[in-house]
Formats: structure tokens, sequence, C-alpha cells
């Protein structure tokens, strides 16, 4: 028995293998031209078809319209998310839910709790403050309002590890640099509100949430200068010792601009969450004045209450419509944390995105994600990868979940201000990847004759920011559904997928 069950993982290994080889040589075969008006873009933005890779496919054909430089690993950026959210709505399933538990270590007499209260987290990516607040008021609503003992932070869940927000881009303080952690509360963030107020011409500078470590002083005078770029106008100074912070903001700030926001990381995870925790449990009415320290939930704790995070489906939406980096990483994390039963790891979850790709029978070797989020320049993928795995998913059962979690082109999410006043407004679900050097789309376009094409557009080179024009001109492109290439006639529906079935471009 063992030895026929052996024979049958060797032969479904061999098997994948071989639909990965076959699915890699069916979109080998590469034009050797883009698009004219395509090519016209990239040249007026000083960008050289050689750091492009675009590939085009309708999800009814078996190969692509369009494939330049498909082959060639690249950098997604931001991109990347939506290979991390489509695996995880495939591995977890849509419905999934973090949870985040309170237990009572020590004796309960009356509405006191002799002893400490130990929070486990398991990577909710969505524990806003709001959220926070309804975990502690279900405590208070349970009978607890003095805790005698220390607040104890069970964060087991992922596997723990130095990590420089700084490392990236030497911006440690920017709220897309916050790390994983989990027991991630509000993204470790703190929300600097700008108020206007124009009867005393002053202005208001309100923090949220408000903990005890932080110092702020916001002498901001408020100008009678048009709106503008406000943030250049204000001289901001952040100074964190991880335990403790001190902001002070400066300069001058436009009326006209109304209330804006400003989000800032300046504490590690456990002073902001001890931090927060005293802010809103002495709100609610209770007494607490112990300190925080990391642990474990130990054997003869009590559960006091357990609160359920928004489901995956939900959770993916924030991620790609609002290219939430924290989130994806909190995600990319769990895929392992959920498939092994061992602290979430990233390198982990990189084999196991590979293998779920390999599954699919789809080769995926050159696959590099360091964090799920794409904020990283070492993450690799090829358009033709990236291509053949949104052509599965739009074939997937999750299809309908990761499409709407794609930003639409005109309307919402980082897409809201592209392509307004065109035809190809409103029929592109789309997420954009940005970085220094890098700019890049992939998603859907619901073409004008009706046919529904996968799109990746990878750009990397020093002019990328000056690709904006480009890569609209190719979601204009394929909504013409090529410009030249086969159109369905009325020989019917298999005729027109027979005659896309071969790659065709012509200018």
């Amino acid at each position: 028995m063992r030895r026929s069950g052996t024979r049958r993982a060797l032969a479904r290994s061999f098997i994948l293998a071989f639909l990965a080889l076959a699915s890699s040589m069916a979109g080998a075969a590469e034009p050797a031209r883009l698009p004219a008006t395509l090519r016209k873009a990239l040249g007026a933005a000083g960008i050289p078809g050689a750091a492009t890779a675009v590939y085009v496919q309708d999800v009814a054909a078996r190969t692509p319209m369009l494939s330049y430089n498909a082959s060639r690993p690249m950098n997604p950026a931001s991109a990347a998310k939506l290979v991390t959210t489509y695996a995880a709505l495939e591995m977890l399933g849509p419905s999934f839910t973090w949870k985040t538990e309170a237990y009572a270590d020590g004796p309960t007499r009356g509405d006191v709790l002799d002893g400490d209260l130990v929070l486990r987290g398991t990577g909710d990516p969505k524990l806003t403050i709001e959220n926070f607040w309804l975990l502690l008021r279900a405590l208070r609503e349970r009978g607890l309002r003095e805790i005698r003992g220390d607040l104890v932070l069970d964060r087991g869940y992922f596997a723990a590890g130095p990590y420089d927000p700084g490392k990236f881009d030497n911006e440690p303080a920017r709220a897309y640099n916050v790390g994983p952690d989990a027991l991630l509360v509000n993204f470790n963030a703190i929300r600097f509100h700008f108020v206007p107020d124009l009867e005393s011409k002053s202005l208001r500078v309100i923090p949220e949430p408000r903990p005890a470590q932080l110092e702020l002083r916001a002498p901001v005078a408020l100008s009678d200068a048009p709106c503008g770029d406000w943030r250049s106008q204000i001289k901001a100074q952040f100074e964190s010792n991880d335990a403790s912070a001190r902001v002070t903001f400066g300069g001058t700030y436009p009326a006209a601009c109304g209330e804006n926001t400003w989000n800032v990381a300046l504490l590690s995870h456990d002073s902001y969450v001890w931090g927060l925790f005293r802010e809103l449990w002495q709100e609610l009415g209770g007494s607490f004045k112990g300190g925080v320290r990391g642990g474990t939930v130990p054997p003869g704790a009590r559960l006091l209450y357990s609160a359920e995070s928004p489901p995956l489906s939900e959770v993916v939406r924030d991620i790609n419509k609002f290219s939430n980096n924290v989130m994806a990483r909190q995600l990319f994390l769990t895929l392992s944390a959920e498939a092994l039963h061992v602290p979430g790891g990233e390198r982990l979850s990189e084999r196991l995105v590979r293998d779920w790709a390999l599954r699919k029978g789809i080769a995926a070797d050159e696959i590099a994600l360091e964090n799920g989020a794409g904020l990283s320049r070492s993450d690799r993928i090829s358009a033709m990868t990236f291509g053949k795995l949104l052509v599965a998913a739009w074939h997937s059962p999750v299809m309908a979940e990761l499409v709407a979690s794609m930003p639409v082109v005109a309307a919402d999410g980082t897409m809201r201000r592209r392509l307004h006043g065109t035809d190809v407004a409103g029929q592109a679900h789309v997420k954009t990847g940005t970085l220094a050097g890098v700019r890049t789309l992939a998603g859907y376009v619901l073409a004008r004759d009706g046919r529904r094409f996968v799109v990746v557009f990878l750009i990397n080179h020093p002019n990328a920011a000056a690709a904006e024009a480009a890569q609209d001109q190719l979601l204009r492109w394929v909504y013409d559904a090529g410009r030249g290439a086969a159109r369905p006639t009325a020989r019917g529906k298999r005729a027109a997928y027979r005659s896309e079935d071969r790659p065709q471009i012509r200018e």
C-alpha cells in the first residue's frame, strides 16, 4: 500500500510538472513589436521597449493575443498583492476570519481581575480602533472593570524577528512601512487631523488615538494661501524611541484646504497597544494601573471574549482597492500559519504560493515575494506567469471576490483619477504598482465587443514615473480588442475562440 501511494504521488508530481512546462511553452511565442500607439507613448516617456513586459489574453482563449518580453521576471511592485490575495482566497476561503482573544489569568472577584489580562492575536489585518473598542466594551459588558495585573500580549501566531521600518526607503515613520504583527491594532498608526477654525483663525491638530506616550506640539499658523501641496508647507519633526514619541508641527496651513489627515507610525507594536488600551479602557470606565509585556496564554487562563474579524472577502477588498501594505503582509504570513500550523513566516508563505501555482499547472519558479505586499526591491514575477494566474482566477470559484476587490478605472481605489471621459472608464478592474523606477498594472478589461481580457503591463526603468500615459494607452488598446485582432463573427463563438487561440497582432 505504501509503495502504491508513493507511485501515485510521483505520477501526480510528473503530471503537474509536465502541465507547467506545456503551459510555459504555450505562451512562449512573442511578437517582435508592441502596438504602434503603445510604442509611441513609451517613446514619449523615454522608456525603451526592452524595459517593459506585456501580456494580454482573452480569458476564453488558450494563448495570448499579445505577449512581449513576457517570460522575463520583473519587479511587480504593489501589483503583487493580486497574487497574495488570489492565493489566500483559494487557500483560506472567502469566509475565513481571524480571531483576537482575551483571557483572564487570575481569579475574578466581582468586577475585579486579580491578575493579568492576556490578549492573543492571530494576525487580524483589520483590528481598527473601532473594532478594538468593541472588544474592550465586550469585556466591560461581561462585568470586568478593574485589572490589577499587567496587559500580556501573545503574538506567537507569527514568527518573531527583527524588523527595521526604515530599511526599504529610510522613512521609518511612514505608515506604509509598518511591519506585520500577530496583534496588529489600528495599523500601528496615529492619524493627525488638521482642522482649520475659520472663526478664531487657528488650526487644531488632533491625534487619533492619543496615547499617553505621545507628546504633541503644533504651533501651525493658518494662512490665506490657495490650497496646494499642504504637507510641504508644514514643518514636521518626528522623534521616537519606540516606547514614547514627540511630534512637532510648525509652518503654515492653507485654510482653503479644509480638513486633512496625516498618518504616522511612531511606537513599537507593544507600546502602541498598551497606550491605546489604557486610553480606551479609561474612557469605558475601567481601571488599570499595570504595565505591558509579551507572553503566551497560560494553560489555566480563562477565555473571556473572542472578537472575530470581517471575512477575508472584505479584507482583500481593502488590500487591493487601497493598496494597503501592512494588511497584505498580515495576510501573507497567515497563509503559512494556517497551512502549516507553525508561526507564520515570509519564506514559508512564498514557498506555499509557488506550490499553489504549480498545482494549477503554472510554472512559477521565478516568483519571488519578499512580504506579499510588493513593497520590495527583490520581488519578481514574469508577465506570462502573472497573466496565466489571472486567467486561472477568472475561472476560479473565488473570481467574483477577487475581481470585486480590484480598483475600477475612473471610479475608485488607486484608479479613481485615471481615464475619466474615455470609453474604457468603468470597463476595467485594474491593480497598479508603484515604486521608484517601477510602474505596473494588472487586471481585467471588458472590451468594446464584449470579450474579457487579462492585461499585465510591467515597467522597470528609471523613467517609469512617466509611464502613466503608456499604461492608459494599453488599456484603451485592449478595450478596442487589439485594434485589428480578430473579433467574433457570425460563425459563432467557437469559431471566434479558435481564431483567438493564435497570437496575433496587426497594426
